[in-house]
């Protein structure tokens, strides 16, 4: 006997309003369970509502663009059978909707949109507009020649010349603060749809003149009057091989970068002396082992570190927004975790209340989530302040990318041995690179200097984070 299961929104990290991108089904596709029914998309992550159950979709509750948040219903499915509904069959008391007719950009704004749109350049008469009906779009008949950016329902209406667009809502938010028609952009995403990596490609491709656009002249100085970026046939010159992206890649890759071109980035290097430090840490994992402790790495002292000079300089623990700056009270430390799908950065939540021991123990355990892809949305939100560690892995400096809307980010490098003065002679000691990039729009050179000069402070007797 089959059964109407209701599909609603899970749980999705405490986002609100998050607009769909994506609906791959329709009635009446058989879907198995965890089968992808709509695709959601916030301003950090994609994410997918799955089927429950396997069965037919009997109804979509949802379309494209709506925004969606935990507990709405998405779907009905008819669990059982997989026919027609038959006479006896009363699960159902209405027939299933029709499938939702694909919906472009062109279409999005259709209820706001006049009956015949007319283009800009068309010195043509507006129809009116019949009893009763929403008004029309403002006249654009007979006004001089305008040069603003075109308004959101233009983008969206495609009456500017172009393509359809085919991107999500807060793509569209993103190119409209840069001042980019989507229109003229060629997505890279799923089915052809533009991504916020498509934007920022095409911005940095203006910036050195590759983009086919033509941009006003500007009316002072000159032009970077740089070549184009190369078109190259690979295979012409031997064998090549194309791979798509990681999920995680792509929205990844994204964010860094929005984040890479809109935040004025410094780096400031410095070198921590952790000789003392490192014999404490690897008596304790000596004696941990016996016990069954968690193991001690030095991520787990330089989070604790970190948070002490975040204390002392608190701009550091800080957000922009607008005009004001948010200082925090709490202290969320995220960390650069390498998976085999590419880069994520869970957070640790109110470290400043956890021992070594604890961080290095929830850090362990975020970092294996992480590996296995079993981290949640919630689990990669709320941080202060980021590490980036590649001490493992090697390098002597690197200038890591903030992770927006934090205003710094450590990188830490593989630690070595050199001889450092001690007043009479030179002795070995055990000296970690430091390089920590800053929002300098917020933190000017001397802070980040005197930050990172307090930190290796504390690197070297960590009995300074007590007083």
């Amino acid at each position: 006997m089959s059964e109407i299961i209701e599909v609603k929104v899970p749980d999705i990290g405490g986002f609100n309003d998050v607009p769909v991108i994506e609906i791959p089904v329709k009635v009446g596709d058989v879907v198995k369970a965890e089968d992808s029914l709509v695709t959601l998309e916030s301003d950090k992550a994609t994410m997918d509502v799955p089927s429950p159950v396997d069965g037919e979709i009997v109804e979509i509750t949802v379309k494209l663009g709506d925004k969606i948040s935990e507990g709405v219903l998405v779907a009905r499915i008819k669990t059982g059978a997989v026919s027609q509904v038959g006479a006896g069959d009363t699960a159902i008391s209405a027939p299933p909707m029709p499938a939702p007719a694909p919906v472009t950009a062109a279409t999005t704004v259709a209820s706001v949109a006049p009956a015949a749109p007319v283009p800009i350049s068309t010195p043509a008469a507006t129809p009116a507009a019949p009893a009763g009906s929403a008004s029309p779009l403002p006249e654009l008949v007979g006004s001089p020649p305008r040069f603003a950016m075109p308004s959101a329902v233009d983008y969206a209406q495609g009456d500017l010349g172009g393509t359809a667009a085919h991107a999500s809502p807060s793509v569209r938010a993103f190119a409209r603060e840069l001042g980019v028609d989507v229109r003229k952009l060629t997505g890279t995403g799923p089915k052809a749809r533009i991504t916020q990596a498509d934007v920022t490609a095409y911005v940095k491709g203006i910036m050195i003149g590759a983009a086919t656009a033509v941009l006003p002249a500007p009316t002072s100085g000159t032009g970077l009057d740089l070549l184009p970026w190369p078109k190259v046939d690979f295979a012409k010159f031997g064998p090549v091989e194309a791979k798509p992206l990681s999920r995680i890649k792509k929205i990844s890759g994204a964010n860094l970068s929005r984040n890479w071109v809109m935040i004025p980035h410094v780096t400031q290097f410095d070198e921590a002396d952790i000789t003392d430090l490192e014999v404490f840490r690897v008596s304790m994992n000596k004696e941990n082992e016996k016990g069954g402790g968690a193991k001690l790495t030095m991520l787990a002292f330089l989070i604790k570190a970190s948070i002490a000079a975040l204390k002392k300089f608190p701009e550091f623990n800080a957000s922009l927004d607008g005009d004001n700056l948010v200082l925090k009270n709490y202290f969320h430390i995220g960390f650069a975790a390498d998976t085999p799908n590419g880069l994520v950065v869970p957070v640790l939540k109110n470290a400043d209340q956890k021992g070594v021991l604890q961080i290095a123990q929830e850090m362990g355990d975020l970092a294996r989530r992480a590996r296995d892809g079993k981290l949640g949305p919630a689990d990669m939100q709320g941080g202060c302040f980021s590490i980036s560690s590649l001490g493992g892995i090697g390098g002597t400096a690197f200038t890591p990318i903030i992770n927006a809307p934090e205003l710094a980010i450590l990188g830490v490098s593989k630690t070595q041995t050199k001889p450092v003065w001690d007043g009479k002679q030179f002795v070995p000691r055990q000296m970690l690179p430091l390089s920590l990039s800053y929002d300098h729009r917020v933190i000017d050179g001397a802070s980040a200097a005197r930050f990172t000069t307090y930190l290796a402070s504390l690197l070297l007797d960590l009995r300074r984070v007590m007083l």
